[in-house]
């Protein structure tokens, strides 16, 4: 005997069946042809480096091509938008990363939403900088270098990789809490910036971990570091927090992103299939020594964590009055 309430539950079973049963269609099929990962920056930087190392392998797993696309240029704004006008098939993936976080606080005129325009897929890595100046100014720590800096107000010169950068970013916030007055000097790359410092025409610049060879070499000197705690890779370095500024932390990181739009149960075999990827020796083995770190959160976390940098960076961009010529 069917009774009315169990009439009822198998007509809502029946009514949500169609559109459960074509999303788990679509993850089973997924992917069928070559999938393009589109990286922000240009070939053989940091970023292209991951997403080639980490496409490989995925390559593997998914038995299809995957593509490295450099779309450089825009502030990411040119590979961003790309992506998030592209089908959400699942075979357009942005390899994204802080400036997620920062572009709406940067730019006033987007024609996308950098948060909402696009669905988390998986947390890649996550990475700390150093903190690095010329061997030619008279400090040995970071307490020291704030002090010199209070010393000799509005005289010494913060490099980045450009303005906006995750560094720039970085800098702007240790000059903050630690009451400083600098100037912001943007470079069009983190390697011209330190072809300057090295001889000392600028004072400060923070960046990653494969900068640090130019600090073992004695071309400069590395004296703190970002990460609330110290580097596995240079544990001789202490953080900024235990050494004149409390309280700071600074992490940079690197994700996939996928058009909004995508089916949730693609989403989540990539998330996983990442996740693995990211466990593999041969891949995990390439990342440690610079000093990248990852971490298996879901798209829902990642989504989360999204969110809260750019509220964080939202206001350093504010109070700093950074501006971007859109």
């Amino acid at each position: 005997m069917i009774t009315r309430r169990r009439f009822n539950a198998q007509a809502c079973a029946s009514l949500l069946l169609p559109s459960i049963a074509p999303d788990r269609a679509h993850a089973q099929d997924w992917p069928n042809r070559a999938v393009h990962i589109i990286v922000p920056f240009a070939a053989g930087g940091p970023t292209d480096v991951i997403a080639r190392l980490l496409g490989e392998r995925l390559s593997r797993m998914w038995n299809q091509q995957v593509l490295i696309e450099n779309r450089p240029g825009g502030g990411t704004n040119i590979a961003n938008e790309a992506v998030a006008r592209s089908e959400p098939d699942g075979h357009t993936i942005l390899m994204g990363g802080q400036s997620q976080a920062t572009t709406r606080g940067l730019y006033h005129s987007l024609s996308y939403d950098p948060i909402a325009d696009f669905a988390p897929v998986a947390f890649i890595c996550g990475y700390s900088f150093f903190m690095f100046v010329p061997n030619s100014l008279p400090v040995k720590s970071v307490s020291e270098f704030i002090a010199y800096a209070k010393a000799n107000k509005g005289k010494l010169t913060l490099a980045s990789p450009g303005t906006g950068s995750s560094p720039h970013l970085c800098g702007e916030l240790f000059k903050h809490m630690a009451g400083l007055d600098m100037v912001h000097v943007p470079y069009r790359g983190a390697a011209p910036a330190m072809n300057d410092l090295i001889p000392g025409r600028v004072h400060l610049l923070f960046s990653g971990g494969a900068t640090l060879d130019n600090a073992r070499s004695g071309q400069v000197q590395v004296l703190g570091y970002t990460g609330a705690r110290r580097s596995k890779i240079a544990p001789d370095v202490p953080a900024i927090a235990e050494d004149g500024v409390p309280g700071f932390e600074v992490i940079s990181w690197y994700g996939f992103f996928v058009p909004v739009k995508t089916p949730p149960a693609i989403v989540s075999k990539m998330n996983a299939d990442v996740i693995a990827a990211l466990a593999d020796p041969s891949v995990e083995g390439r990342l440690a020594p610079l000093g990248y770190e990852s971490k298996p959160d879901t798209p829902e976390q990642v989504g989360a964590f999204l969110k809260e940098e750019a509220d964080r960076w939202g206001r350093v961009i504010k109070e700093a009055a950074i501006a971007v010529q859109d």
